[in-house]
């Protein structure tokens, strides 16, 4: 039975990792689309401006805090190794780890600094829009599914 401060951290992590999949799926669901359907030199600008914004403190400290958390969820695991829920407690760490904050480093920042490099109007702003909401919007599905598959796996190692 995970008791104790693991039962807190493990908490923790469902709260954490469910709240990145509510933003990740609100950005799939509904944002990107918003964005899409604006002329591209206004959806470049406006998701030039989103992508500034959102390096707040509050959301850094959500996503980057659940990173760390499910990194100290995987780490107390392996030393603890308790009788149950050890191997929901690693794949929901190993799905943020990888599906959420890997994806980001290695898919969607990448895009979001290419976006950051063009000006608002031009015409290799207007070329590079549609690629960007596909691909871009691709990853944060996957994102999405796998900070929601963590929350999940997280729940599941407490019953």
């Amino acid at each position: 039975m995970i008791d104790g401060p693991y039962f807190v951290l493990t908490v923790l992590g469902i709260i954490g990792t469910g709240l990145v999949a509510g933003v990740f799926c609100g950005f799939s669901t509904f944002v990107m689309r918003g964005l899409a359907a604006l002329p591209p030199a206004q959806g470049v600008a406006a998701m030039q401006a989103v992508n500034v914004a959102a390096v707040t403190p509050a959301f850094m400290v959500v996503f980057v805090g659940s990173a760390v958390l499910c990194a100290v969820l995987a780490v107390v695991t392996f030393v603890l190794w308790p009788d149950r829920g050890a191997v929901e407690l690693l794949v929901g760490s190993a799905l943020y780890l990888f599906g959420s904050f890997g994806v980001t480093v290695a898919a969607n920042v990448p895009r979001n600094d290419a976006l950051a490099r063009l000006k608002a109007g031009t015409p290799e702003a207007a070329t590079y829009w549609p690629v960007y909401v596909s691909e871009w919007t691709t990853w944060n599905h996957v994102r999405t599914i796998a900070s929601a598959a963590a929350a999940l796996s997280y729940v599941l190692a407490l019953t």
